[in-house]
């Protein structure tokens, strides 16, 4: 057991130091690793450039090797088989694919995506890229840069990094978006890369955002952004699929900012890990969510654990678009280094998308439903340091909780309307002080980054920015910033902070002895006006409402359900199926405790261990994230990162401090459910090779971890059953799980209050 400094109070690394010899088979193929529309206007952004050509790549083997007769459609015709709307974008996008082939949840694919987005670490993967003997990026129009992470950073080494990216990007002839331009996925929208029924990647874990304008967003890694530089094209593994069916219609005073908060909160035990998320509803319900709300949604679908969060092309994203396509010709806001905006946004290219919009099939196939009906929703809070954690805010408001600081920053949170919301609790305060605009506390620290530049020009000609600032606001440059715990502003040990950001991991806005909290903008702006955890009031519970409404399905009650026969078919289809299915798993060889299955094993490639011995490191919290594993503000020090010494010493620095003397090379590190959560950062994974370990065992990782661990060489094996025997053994106080049930997700004691 690792020893503890006086008044420590929960030992969170452990040695186990009986003489445990940890053995596993290793396959190479293992599993690794009336509301507020009042404040909302439209959003401007889109784009598609040309698909593909098929034939010009190769595919995986089971793509070819299944290749149905020819009798069966060719491409272009409608699926024989009902796909999702996920599985339609990604049909679009794949490469080689057999004739007559239409891709399902499971599948591997080669993708070319629509746009490939890097951002500070554009060098970084420029290096890798170049390392591989490529010199010339494979089709510059696919390629977007932008600098938005570190832009307070004026010191020489980082003012010269960025002007290697942006000779880079000349060089090789690619759109750039320079620092103070905007965050890159706010670019990616408001400038049109990101196009409906089009797949689109970045090198950062919040391109789920994209899902907000009907364009299939998904994280990758920087080595995967510097096989697209060099190929145009990377793999990929269709998720399984989720549906998220609201109901109902979101209340005055209730956001999409809430919406996701709750979301997070209330489906708390990895529901949508790793999988694609649809959101769908009846366009009465969906007129209740904005495009900007939809952002804020999609964008935190990456917190919840999902891969992407797609919403339909419907009414509201045409009358958005159409919006942003006047924009476009009357305000041009493109980088004098990248395309004119209006060579992407185009009525003509909007009666295009329109006259044949995607959308999921009828009896398409979905791993799981679940619902929420927005109707009973009220502002949520998430955390502290968790957002796991969520709870109403009339809860919270009793509580008296004092703020230090508080952030209307980040890609999720900070558009123009974003910014309309939280001037107005300002503006609706004047009339009380002799009718100009309060002034924030003394004690209180009110940060404000606009989304991009274009957003805050718009603020700034609505007279929203200027009452921010007038109300003692700090503004700073367009980009991340404090959000990803960059420049000015970061939380001091022992403060409390909000924000209208995105994540709120212990140690990611500053000190690991701080406390964050997540919140809407009009929430982040009524705490810093009273210098507490409180609202503006424009929320009122109904007097009839007994809590939040949600589960699996699609929240219609049997009796109210009317059903078509097509629709009666398809669900007997189903039935039928999976009674198959049931039955041949009956039937088939258990692969229980104590039978052989050797026959199963993989087959080990050459030089490949067929064994891996160590001692092993517990670290037993589950949703340890990349923050926990690499700190943020390394991740951006190109020097640091690149030195495996220097990764070694801050190796899981902000889940417990004393990692790096506790852990030795060759021990396994073990660990509990969805390891790896957060953002794309590829020195999570390398961060643990540089300490030698070899070899992490979880209960589950998170994707874009299991993706960085796989191209950088870093073994991950997923034994679940493992984890619930050391905890039963070595965590005493974690309750077993009931027999045939996933035991219930563990946060670590510091994320709580």
């Amino acid at each position: 057991m690792a020893v503890i400094p006086i008044g420590r109070t929960l030992v969170q690394t452990a040695r186990l130091q009986r003489a445990v010899s940890f053995h596993i088979h290793v396959s190479p193929r293992v599993a690794i690793c009336a509301n507020r529309h009042l404040y909302h206007r439209p959003r401007y952004y889109t784009t598609t450039p040309r698909l593909y050509h098929a034939e010009h790549f190769d595919a995986f083997p089971s793509q070819l090797a299944s290749a149905p007769p020819d009798f069966l459609p060719k491409a272009s015709a409608p699926s024989p088989v009902p796909q999702t709307l996920t599985e339609k974008i990604v049909q679009r996008y794949s490469q080689g694919l057999a004739e007559g082939k239409f891709v399902k949840s499971g599948d591997y694919v080669t993708l070319a995506p629509q746009h490939c987005m890097t951002h500070d670490n554009s060098w970084p993967v420029a290096t890798k890229f170049m390392s591989i003997g490529a010199t010339k990026i494979h089709d510059p129009k696919q390629i977007v840069m932008t600098l938005d992470h570190d832009v307070q950073n004026r010191s020489e080494k980082n003012l010269t990094k960025y002007r290697q990216i942006e000779e880079f990007a000349k060089k090789q002839g690619v759109d750039f978006y320079p620092a103070g331009r905007g965050i890159g996925h706010q670019i990616m929208v408001e400038e049109g890369y990101a196009w409906p029924g089009t797949l689109a990647v970045a090198s950062d874990s919040h391109t789920n955002m994209y899902g907000g304008v009907g364009c299939l967003g998904t994280p990758v890694v920087r080595t995967d952004a510097a096989s697209i530089w060099a190929t145009g094209r990377t793999w990929w593994q269709i998720p399984p699929i989720a549906k998220v069916t609201f109901i109902g219609v979101l209340p005055v005073g209730v956001t999409g900012k809430d919406v996701i908060v709750a979301l997070c909160g209330l489906f708390n035990n990895d529901e949508v890990l790793n999988h694609a998320i649809e959101f769908t509803g009846s366009p009465e319900t969906l007129d209740s969510l904005p495009i900007d709300d939809r952002l804020a949604i999609a964008n935190m679908t990456t917190e919840w654990g999902a891969l992407s969060g797609l919403f339909p092309i419907d009414s509201i994203l045409q009358g958005w678009l159409r919006a942003k396509a006047t924009e476009a010709q009357l305000y041009p806001s493109s980088s004098a280094t990248s395309t004119s905006t209006t060579s992407r946004f185009s009525h003509d290219r909007l009666d295009d998308l329109f006259a044949r919009p995607l959308t999921a099939d009828k009896g398409a196939t979905y791993a799981k439903d679940l619902f929420l009906d927005l109707s009973t929703l009220s502002p949520y809070v998430s955390g502290p340091n968790s957002v796991k954690v969520a709870t109403p805010l009339v809860e919270l408001q009793n509580q008296d909780i004092n703020i230090n600081k508080a952030y209307l920053v980040s890609c999720t949170n900070s558009r123009r309307s974003d910014i309309a919301a939280a001037a107005k609790v300002f503006k609706d305060a004047a009339p009380a002080n002799n009718g100009t605009i309060p002034h924030i506390p003394e004690h209180v620290n009110f940060y404000i980054a606009a989304a991009s530049l274009p957003e805050q020009q718009a603020a700034e000609e609505q007279g929203d920015w200027q009452a921010l600032l007038s109300a003692g606001a700090q503004p700073l440059p367009a980009g991340c910033g404090p959000c990803i715990g960059l420049g000015t502003g970061l939380l001091e040990p022992g403060e409390v902070g909000i924000s209208a950001s995105n994540r709120n991991f212990k140690g990611r806005m500053g000190s690991t002895d701080a406390k964050a909290y997540l919140a809407s903008p009009e929430v982040v702006a009524a705490s810093a006006l009273a210098g507490k955890i409180t609202g503006p009031g424009w929320y009122e519970r109904p007097a009839d409402w007994s809590g939040v409404v949600l589960g699996e399905g699609d929240g219609v009650k049997e009796e109210d359900r009317m059903i078509s026969i097509e629709d009666a078919l398809d669900k007997l289809v189903r039935e039928a199926e999976e009674a198959v299915q049931a039955g041949e798993h009956a039937l088939s060889p258990s692969t229980g405790e104590g039978s052989d299955d050797s026959a199963a094993l993989t087959e080990i490639l050459p030089g490949f261990p067929e064994r891996v011995t160590g001692e092993i490191v517990w670290c037993g919290g589950d949703n340890i994230n990349t923050d926990a594993i690499y700190p943020g503000k390394y991740t951006y020090d190109d020097a640091f990162s690149a030195d495996p010494a220097k990764m070694a010493t801050v190796t899981m620095e902000n889940y417990d401090k004393e990692f790096a003397q506790i852990a030795k090379a060759g021990d396994i590190l073990a660990s509990g459910f969805n390891f790896g959560c957060g953002s794309s950062r590829e020195q999570a994974a390398t961060a643990i090779l540089a300490k030698g370990i070899p070899l992490v065992v979880a209960g589950s990782f998170g994707n874009i971890f299991s993706r960085n661990s796989i191209n950088n060489a870093l073994m991950g094996v997923e034994v679940p059953r493992l984890v619930e025997r050391l905890r039963a053994t070595f965590s005493p106080s974690s309750a077993p799980a009931q027999p045939g049930t996933k035991p219930p997700i563990t946060e670590p004691e510091q994320n709580r209050q």
